[in-house]
């Protein structure tokens, strides 16, 4: 289970980090989101993967590590969803204004060969 969950990691990195070189506004920020995939993953994978362990200590039974989960990863990566989510639709509304104001989904706001002077003027 840990390789499956390692190699999901770093697909998800591998593949944010392709799509943050990107030229494109919408690959970047598709990027951005795998990226913080990636991250909850790893989150969550820091807490030791046991499956069917209550995350809350229970009477009757030893205090150890191996008898319940760690809740700290769990809160963590469910606070960062909420996070990313948040951030992704601020983005989002930044790259859509952006587009609307240059016409251009580009990154840097230029598209290759294009010169803003052959443009006629937009009105307001």
């Amino acid at each position: 289970m840990e390789f499956a969950i390692a190699t999901a990691i770093g697909v998800l990195a591998g593949a944010g980090v392709y799509l943050l070189l990107r030229a494109r506004t919408f690959d970047v920020i598709l990027g951005l989101t795998l990226l913080s995939y990636a991250t909850n993953l790893l989150l969550f994978s820091a807490g030791r993967l046991a499956v069917g362990l209550p995350p809350v200590l229970r009477e009757g039974v030893a205090h150890t590590p191996a008898n319940h989960a760690d809740p700290l990863p769990q809160a963590l990566t469910l606070t960062a969803i909420v996070i990313a989510f948040a951030m992704t639709v601020v983005v989002v509304v930044v790259a859509m204004r952006n587009h609307a104001d240059l016409r251009s989904d580009h990154v840097d706001g230029h598209e290759p060969g294009y010169s803003p002077e052959s443009e006629p003027e937009r009105t307001r």
